[in-house]
């Protein structure tokens, strides 16, 4: 999907770089959606909210996933790959619902 990057969605100034939240807000505004309606941080509130009511996942694995910083320096540098296994299988099961 990402081509020869390693970005699905890179920004146009550089491929080591994502697009903006204002990039994804501009595109949302275009298709329609008022500022009150949806944002680009909006998507990952859906996400968190689906996924915790859902009582599938750990909690914890849900916020790594969501890319929620961890405030502890010294844990931050340990656990990139916990819930790892887990993590796969959340999105998986985000994949393969039914919209």
């Amino acid at each position: 999907m990402t081509g020869s990057g390693q970005l699905l969605f890179p920004s146009p100034r550089s491929d080591k770089r994502a697009i903006s939240d204002n990039t994804l807000n501009a595109a949302l505004r275009r298709m329609g959606f008022k500022q009150d309606e949806m944002t680009a941080h909006g998507f990952r509130a859906m996400a968190a909210t689906l996924l915790n009511e859902c009582g599938k996942w750990h909690p914890d694995a849900i916020e790594q996933q969501l890319g929620h910083i961890e405030g502890n320096d010294v844990r931050r540098a340990y656990v990139r790959g916990e819930h790892w296994s887990e993590r796969v299988q959340m999105m998986q099961y985000w994949s393969d619902r039914p919209r």
